[in-house]
């Protein structure tokens, strides 16, 4: 029972690492005020891009560079239509969201003929799982050489960031003066403006960083997890991390939480395939959806007020003088 709630925590670790990240990404736009619902989008793009520049080139850190880079420029188009035009945030997210998942299977069937599938990574050209010093030694002694060959060694290099990164942004969005200045455009960009600072810069900086984060997060998907790109593979992960930012109340600690939850319940699905009760299997697909289903009902029955942001999604006008 201990081996096996140790594995279950081990698969939780892995399924959250792409949640957690597009948490931060969209904490840091919507503290902000931009909405970013195009976290789906720019997780899709970022794991087509990052799986074909690792193909291609044989590195898996040339395929976070291309990733990143591609999510950056899709934040800055989301930007581009939402805080420089003042378009409507959610529209222009969705555009991005439909743009990613009909492009990234056309530009795969073009490219690499395989039905919109990259091919396989191998070597270099993905992240493979680090042993912690001293994991194999300590493997054979009950409790603690589970815990630590299993649990906390073993995990690829984005796993270990996402965790480190949390805490950098609960420093950076709370302990710094940059971190002040993009709360206080999310709640009052008008006294923002009146201040000297740039409404319009913060945003575009925020945007920035939400672009590098989901895109490390989108690339974790291809190059770490899977090894291989498949069309249409965050299925909904962008959507499951803004609800766990909402559910999390936009702060890191309990946003990260929230994606833990929802990676368990991503994994309990995944170990419960093929179960049946007495003679009457159950469905896969009744097996699959479950996370989406409990992910549902937590945020509808047990978040709680979540008080966003005041100005999230008002596009600012700056005053005439």
């Amino acid at each position: 029972m201990f081996e096996t709630i140790i594995l279950m925590l081990d698969a939780t670790v892995r399924m959250s690492t792409p949640l957690i990240l597009a948490a931060l990404a969209g904490m840091f736009s919507e503290r902000s005020g931009v909405v970013n619902i195009a976290l789906e989008g720019k997780l899709l793009s970022a794991a087509f891009a990052g799986a074909a520049t690792a193909h291609i080139t044989g590195s898996a850190w040339m395929g976070v560079l291309a990733g990143c880079a591609v999510s950056v420029l899709l934040a800055l188009l989301h930007g581009f239509a939402s805080i420089t035009h003042r378009g409507d945030q959610v529209v222009s997210g969705m555009a991005i969201n439909i743009l990613a998942a009909g492009l990234t299977i056309t530009l795969g069937r073009y490219w690499f003929h395989q039905g919109g599938q990259t091919p396989a990574l191998s070597g270099a050209a993905r992240f493979a799982p680090i042993n912690l010093p001293g994991a194999e030694a300590v493997q054979d002694i009950p409790v603690i050489g589970l815990l630590y060959s299993e649990l906390i060694s073993g995990h690829s290099v984005i796993e270990y960031l996402a965790f480190f990164i949390v805490p950098l942004a609960w420093y950076v969005l709370f302990k710094t003066r940059f971190g002040l200045r993009l709360r206080a455009v999310g709640e009052s960009p008008a006294a923002v403006d009146t201040a000297g600072i740039s409404v319009v810069g913060m945003r575009y900086s925020a945007m920035v960083i939400c672009g590098l984060l989901v895109g490390l997060g989108g690339v974790y998907l291809s190059v770490g997890q899977t090894a291989q790109f498949i069309p249409n593979m965050s299925a909904g992960k962008g959507y499951m991390a803004l609800a766990a930012l909402i559910f999390g109340k936009w702060r890191p600690f309990t946003a990260m939480a929230a994606c833990l939850l929802f990676g368990f319940l991503d994994a309990l699905a995944i170990r419960l395939q093929g179960v049946s009760i007495g003679d009457v299997a159950i469905p896969v697909q009744a097996i699959e959806a479950l996370p989406y289903l409990l992910t549902v009902f937590l945020l509808a029955g047990f978040i709680g007020k979540a008080i966003a942001p005041k100005a999230i999604g008002v596009p600012y006008t700056k005053e005439r003088e």
